[in-house]
């Protein structure tokens, strides 16, 4: 860190390295085709869905099933206060999980549905589908993206809160097209009311906590120095989310082959619950380490003059970096709010990428200290920004 000198830093001018231009048309050309390919399956998936609920419950379905969408992304997103992760990553999480998870699982689950039945029967057809299949292939499609984030973009995936978030998005996306044929369904079978409560009331966030014990896992992996525990921990994770989203599953099988609704109640009360305010815990324990991950990798900062003290304070707590964000627009209108928002992710990309770097994780296609030296000019000029210079 004592490689740049002391604020304005006159001479510093590092621009991060750009790929070659046919590397560039190549990543275009790439990301085209997986937009192509995710459209095309959400597309099939929703013709598969409609065919089976007919054409009015499935728009009833899918308007039921988009309304809480915003909001429930919203709530998931207030919980990303230190470091926002990139629009365009959250969106792929929720997209995949919305269109090419759901597609995958519909598609394997029915090929095994019909397999089972042909040698077991109906009923034997249905446990293996709602307790066995499903658990299993829906966790499998929805971690495939996790994975592909944590090891492509490593950088973005910092620890437990980045996890869950990418979890949660996915998880959300799934839950929503899967409402769309479960509330269609229930509008042509007249039970729409019934549905509508157990999934949108009493376990909206089902898929987004089954898959956040991956997130969980991944973000241990991603935050630990032990070899062991990047091995283990996201294993364990995936394991979790089979379990207890076969456990939910298999309460559900019990109350509709009983008549019982004490078996789905008690799953809720005695799996879902606990399961719920212990992932609160462990975000709330994660924003903990996040902020001391601030306070250690900013103080260098603070000592050349770069940020003052009382920044430093605001940018190291959620409520700090809420208030200095308020009243940035408050005084200064929308471009000293973007410039506040931007100001705060640059000083975390900063204190991020020099514990990432302190951990031995290099980052691709630059060497650290350029890096570093790209998120200090950043600060350099929107503090000057919002200084009115």
């Amino acid at each position: 860190m004592d490689q740049f000198p002391a604020p304005p830093y006159p001479g510093m001018r590092v621009a991060p390295p750009t790929p070659s231009a046919r590397r560039g048309v190549l990543r275009w050309a790439l990301g085209v085709a997986a937009v192509l390919a995710a459209l095309l399956t959400g597309l099939c998936t929703l013709w598969l869905i409609g065919y089976e609920t007919g054409v009015v419950p499935f728009l009833a379905g899918l308007v039921a099933a988009a309304l809480p969408v915003p909001v429930y992304v919203t709530l998931v997103l207030w919980l990303d206060r230190y470091e926002p992760e990139p629009p365009w990553m959250l969106a792929a999480a929720f997209f995949w999980g919305a269109l090419v998870a759901v597609f995958f699982a519909i598609i394997i689950n029915s090929v095994g549905v019909l397999v089972v039945s042909a040698f077991a029967g109906d009923s034997a057809a249905e446990s293996y589908g709602m307790v066995v299949s499903a658990p299993v292939v829906e966790e499998t499609a929805k971690a495939l993206v996790l994975f592909i984030l944590y090891f492509w973009r490593r950088d973005e995936f910092d620890g437990v809160t980045d996890g869950v978030i990418y979890a949660a998005m996915v998880g959300l996306g799934f839950a929503m097209t899967e409402n769309v044929k479960y509330y269609g369904m229930a509008v042509a079978e007249d039970n729409a009311v019934g549905v509508f409560v157990v999934r949108g009331i009493f376990s909206p966030f089902a898929h987004p906590l089954f898959t956040g014990m991956t997130g969980i896992g991944l973000g241990l992996a991603a935050q630990t120095t032990k070899r062991w525990v990047k091995y283990v921990a996201p294993a364990v994770g995936f394991g979790a989310a089979v379990l207890f989203h076969a456990l939910w599953n298999a309460s559900a099988r019990l109350t509709s082959a009983y008549e019982d609704g004490a078996y789905v109640l008690l799953t809720y009360f005695l799996l879902m619950v606990p399961t719920f305010f212990g992932m609160l815990l462990v975000i709330f324990l994660s924003l903990r380490r996040e902020g001391r991950v601030l306070r250690e990798h900013l103080r260098p900062e603070v000592l050349r003059g770069l940020i003052t003290e009382a920044d430093y304070d605001c940018l190291c707590s959620v409520a700090g970096r809420a208030g200095a964000t308020y009243r940035a627009l408050a005084r200064g209108g929308f471009s000293h709010w973007r410039a506040r928002v931007r100001y705060n992710r640059a000083a975390s990309e900063l204190a991020f990428h020099r514990s990432r770097v302190a951990r031995g994780i290099q980052p691709r296609g630059a060497a650290p200290h350029e890096v570093e030296a790209d998120y200090v000019q950043q600060l350099y000029r929107l503090r000057l920004q919002l200084e009115g210079k």
